[in-house]
């Protein structure tokens, strides 16, 4: 199914330098997790060698997140995409730190990943943590969370599968109930906003939004089981 995406980027690639030891993870761990973008599909079983379930990240920063529920859900797969290359480096060194074996990432565009590289109804699970919210008005457009990218996510997903995403800027979070809220293959699993969800680790950016007083905002919505 095609979706007309208009290929606007939902992100900027931010130079940034990286430390001795992402440097370090990156030249020496990405050969053997790290995936490179195709325009085709690709076999996620292959990929991580079994037939677990996959969720994918989507912009997972320093991966500091990713690899603490990577490791806590040993029979389960994740996929990471992202652009920033320091944070790439960090999530190596971390993936190195706790031998886990259940990550892979794609440093490319994730739209142009989900839609080349990803097959229908192939994923358990979306999470978005803390994407970009283009806070000001003219920007909107550049915000990842609206239709029809969600209905991009929702194709991906296998039927119970699940959406997860949190912001803390209220007013994306608004944005974004809204838009996955009309995406014809998902269902709310909550009335509203959802409730915090136990496994997910707080980070450091996390907490930094904490201090400067934003309201911390999650949704978990569910693709349709018809």
């Amino acid at each position: 199914m095609g979706y007309e995406l208009s290929h606007i980027k939902s992100y900027v690639l931010r130079a940034g330098r990286m430390s001795a030891a992402q440097r370090r993870s990156y030249e020496t761990l990405a050969e053997g997790f790290i995936v490179p973008f195709v325009p085709e599909p690709v076999d996620l079983p292959h990929i991580f060698g079994n037939e677990n379930p996959v969720t994918l990240e989507i912009g997972f920063g320093m991966g500091i997140a990713t690899a603490m529920i990577a490791e806590d859900n040993p029979q389960k797969n994740y996929l990471g995409v992202e652009v920033h290359r320091p944070g790439i480096g960090r999530l190596l060194w971390e993936i190195e730190k706790r031998s886990v074996s259940n990550i892979r990432i794609i440093e490319y565009d994730a739209v142009e990943v989900l839609e080349k590289m990803i097959r229908p109804s192939s994923l358990s699970a979306f999470h978005i943590f803390f994407p970009d919210p283009w806070p000001k008005k003219r920007h909107h457009k550049r915000r990842l969370i609206t239709r029809p990218f969600t209905d991009m996510l929702a194709e991906k997903l296998c039927p119970g599968g699940y959406i997860y995403m949190v912001t803390d800027w209220a007013d994306y979070g608004d944005w974004a109930l809204a838009e996955l809220s009309a995406t014809p293959a998902l269902k709310n699993r909550y009335a509203g906003f959802a409730e915090h969800q136990n496994w997910r680790p707080e980070t450091k950016f996390e907490r930094k939004g904490l201090e400067k007083q934003h309201e911390v905002r999650e949704l978990y919505f569910i693709r349709d089981l018809v």
